[in-house]
């Protein structure tokens, strides 16, 4: 039979669980729809600081598009950024702003993750 301390336990345990999933799976914020520039670029910063802001970038197919990246930490964990579906990855020094460019050629929505898959966001493609 299981005691006060044994139930304790294992709610506890249950709790750090859930906010473990929560975390890495839970909702996402709203999205973003890039910028267009002068130079023909949908464009967007992205601040790389515990996770991805924003997290979800909506741009448009066949326009080229150029993401921002500047991470604002030391974790290991954000050190690279893969957008593997357009075949790119970039190393991303703590506090330098690093583009990276890529063309969305069709519709639909891509991630795009640190190496590991911890850090993660979603880019929207009309």
């Amino acid at each position: 039979m299981m005691n006060l301390t044994n139930i304790l336990a294992l709610l506890g345990g249950l709790f750090v669980i859930g906010g473990i999933a929560w975390f890495f799976w839970g909702p996402r914020k709203g999205s973003v729809r890039a910028t267009s520039t002068s130079r023909g670029y949908q464009e967007a910063m992205i601040l790389v600081k515990g996770s991805y802001t924003p997290d979800v970038i909506v741009v448009q197919h066949g326009k080229p598009v150029r993401f921002n990246f500047r991470r604002e930490e030391a974790a290991a964990c954000s050190e690279m950024v893969v957008l593997s579906h357009f075949g790119k990855s970039a190393r991303l020094p703590t506090g330098e702003t690093i583009p990276v460019e890529f063309l969305p050629e069709q519709p639909g929505e891509y991630e795009f993750s640190c190496q590991m898959g911890m850090l993660r966001g979603k880019i929207i493609v009309e």
